[in-house]
């Protein structure tokens, strides 16, 4: 064990005394497993990057939620039939709390409308285009996942009213009352006056593209008033008492809202129950294709890479026969011989992992600096995964030439010119 040790230190010493001799061959034969190590290490960043983005979504739009609504979320086909479909009228959640009140043990808490628009908010000469304006009931508090930075919801009293109040998202806020608070100012929308009572504190964007901080919430009637009905933006959002058990809700839900809409047995649902998990399966050819790319990327690099490192090996044995011949004369054995240009190999393509790892992280502090939406993620897996394959690519590319040179006849390698 001893010896053996010796000569794995010996290794060392003679591959990196190797390296530093040839410093520009050796960056040169590293550079393939650099640019792989790149690849691999970016498409897991990237991978999963896009899974902490959707989790982090899902969180703001609220896990142990369900969405009673009159188009699918994926899947439509048979486009005339979902067309005239019946619209998902706000009146339907009151129907829908009297059948889930009256369940034992059901799995459902409360159901709420929602609908939305798009809008201008104005407060004096500062204006916000695009704004998501929510028309919803004072229940929606039991949905909101966020904190208010500022204030509440509206009460029941002033949501039965439809009176002229409003929450604004934290980007409506700044935007429009930069640096005073928004609380109790007066902004229009639709031409209407509405009393901020409630300022949403910052929660983000859904996935770099929806921005939970540009929306407006507002009375269900005054949105009715003022906006009037459409069919496809009414939903009903349904929340869930055990998100673990989705799947039971979800036909639980089913079956109330069939009794909601007076369906018969046998009659197809005439309205869908949507959920997160349909975001997910829409990711999911994203995060395939970036796999496939980087997997492709990688493996045609680490394949250059190899090459190069066993074609410089096998110079190196070359140059060196004189070398082996006189070691195996003084009584180095075949697996020190194999050793030495084994451990040179690997230690070649671990410094190109090492470089490769920093260069990503480098790259992903630029990508996180110049887009600080998009979420980055650098886990310790994936440098674990790097090394792997560095060292994978060193063995593999460099035992031919070793084992070659551990095979040579000390007699042969002496007289080497």
């Amino acid at each position: 064990m001893r010896r053996l040790l010796g000569e794995f230190n010996e290794s060392f010493r003679i591959a990196f005394a190797q390296i530093r001799a040839n410093k520009m061959r050796s960056v040169l034969t590293a550079l393939g497993v650099i640019i792989g190590i790149v690849a691999v290490t970016l498409m897991g960043t990237a991978i999963k990057g896009i899974d902490r983005g959707f989790e982090n979504s899902l969180a703001m739009l609220g896990d142990d939620v369900l969405y009673v609504q009159k188009w699918p979320w994926r899947g439509v086909e048979d486009w005339w039939n979902y067309q005239n479909r019946p619209p998902i009228r706000p009146e339907m959640a009151e129907q829908l709390n009297r059948v889930i009140e009256g369940t034992p043990n059901s799995l459902l808490e409360v159901a709420v409308p929602v609908a939305g628009r798009g809008a201008t908010v104005q407060a004096g000469a500062n204006l916000v285009n695009g704004v998501t304006i929510i028309g919803t009931t004072d229940l929606y508090s039991r949905m909101l996942s966020a904190d208010f930075s500022a204030g509440r919801l509206f009460n029941s009293t002033e949501s039965a009213a439809g009176r002229l109040v409003c929450v604004l998202g934290f980007d409506v806020a700044e935007a429009l009352f930069p640096g005073r608070t928004a609380l109790d100012q007066t902004v229009r929308i639709k031409g209407q006056p509405f009393t901020v009572v409630g300022v949403i504190a910052k929660q983000g964007a859904f996935l770099g593209l929806f921005s939970f901080d540009s929306q407006a919430i507002i009375p269900l009637n005054a949105y009715r008033k003022y906006f009037g009905f459409n069919a496809n933006s009414s939903q009903l959002r349904v929340k869930v008492r055990d998100k673990t058990r989705l799947i039971e809700a979800v036909e639980e839900l089913t079956g109330a809202m069939r009794r909601v809409r007076g369906q018969l047995p046998g009659e197809r649902d005439n309205f869908s129950v949507n959920q997160q998990q349909a975001f997910k399966e829409q990711l999911d050819p994203i995060k395939k294709g970036i796999a496939m790319a980087g997997l492709f990327i990688t493996g045609l690099s680490l394949f250059v890479g190899a090459i190069g490192i066993m074609n410089i090996t096998f110079v190196s044995v070359k140059e060196r026969t004189k070398e082996i011949g006189t070691r195996k004369a003084l009584g180095a054995r075949r697996r020190t011989i194999l050793l030495q240009f084994l451990i040179e190999a690997v230690s070649i393509c671990l410094i190109g992992g090492v470089a490769g790892l920093i260069l990503t992280f480098g790259l992903a502090v630029g990508i996180k600096s110049a887009m600080p939406s998009l979420p980055i993620v650098f886990s310790f897996g994936l440098v674990v995964i790097s090394m792997t394959v560095s060292v994978a690519t060193g063995i593999i590319s460099g035992f031919a030439p070793a084992w070659g040179a551990s095979r040579l006849d000390p007699v042969v390698a002496l007289r080497y010119e």
